[in-house]
């Protein structure tokens, strides 16, 4: 574990130096080069000489969250996770949107931006799950306390969002818990994600008829990232990057075959309605 400060070089001319401090990262430039890494260390460990080759991709995104490597267990579950949540699928909003984007002709970080941009939200999105990891922060796996959460407590400050419909977590337009939740859930419980996964899979109809609503996919990775030590914050940006490759290969599949197979969808008009221009 480190804090370390870091040179702006570009400040040199000047006699002074700008520093960000942090305690993630640690850059040592070439000697000849003040704007080349020689070696760059992440929470101490030496990024190319140590992890290149020697750890995955998962991995590196809980250190980077961490201030210690995750052990094997945390590594397969967020793996697991991130299988899952890797593409929502064309019918998902956030994925619609990238495909919007990349039929087009908007550039690729357009497309992305797109679906960064739908997949915010608070409808099965990361603010979704960010919302889902307070409830559990404030709530623990008491149902009763679930029931009498309030969404909006009084003093709350406002929010870009809109106010939330149902408690987060849960599938707004569900009735039966789905195939997917319980395929996910039961996965997870056998990898040993953690007591708040585990809770959930033992209590999916309990939810269910207590709410109205099952389990959605948003509200297993609530729990999945808490159980990984994760502050909601941490969970919000974590879920957007976990969404982001399915967005990346509709949008170029939807670029290559072009406007004329684009996946409109129907607009549901009256032929009777009888409207007059203003």
């Amino acid at each position: 574990m480190m804090d370390t400060t870091i040179p702006n070089r570009t400040t040199e001319d000047t006699g002074e130096r700008d520093v960000i401090h942090t305690r993630i990262w640690l850059e040592e430039p070439e000697a000849d080069n003040p704007f080349a890494t020689r070696a760059a260390y992440c929470r101490g460990f030496d990024v190319f000489g140590d992890l290149v080759g020697k750890i995955g991709w998962i991995e590196m995104l809980l250190l980077l969250l961490r201030d210690e490597r995750p052990d094997q267990v945390q590594v397969a579950v967020l793996e697991a996770l991130a299988v899952a949540m890797a593409n929502p699928g064309p019918r998902d909003a956030s994925v619609h949107a990238a495909m919007c984007g990349a039929v087009g002709g908007s550039p690729a970080a357009a497309s992305l931006i797109g679906a960064l941009s739908v997949a915010a939200g608070r409808n099965g999105g990361a603010r979704d799950v960010h919302d889902a990891m307070v409830l559990w922060a404030n709530c623990g796996a008491d149902l009763a306390a679930w029931v009498n959460y309030d969404l909006a407590p009084a003093g709350e400050p406002i929010q870009v969002w809109p106010a939330a419909g149902q408690l987060p977590g849960l599938e707004p337009h569900g009735v039966s818990t789905s195939t997917v939740v319980r395929q996910l859930l039961t996965c997870l419980s056998n990898l040993g994600a953690g007591p708040r996964s585990a809770w959930l899979l033992a209590h999916l109809e309990p939810l269910r008829l207590a709410f109205g609503l099952p389990l959605s996919l948003s509200g297993v990775a609530a729990a999945v990232l808490a159980d990984l030590g994760l502050t909601p914050g941490e969970g919000e940006m974590l879920y957007l990057l976990l969404r982001l490759p399915g967005a990346a290969a509709h949008a170029l599949e939807q670029r290559s075959v072009g406007f004329r197979h684009f996946p409109f969808y129907p607009l549901e008009l009256d032929p009777n309605a009888n409207v007059e221009a203003q």
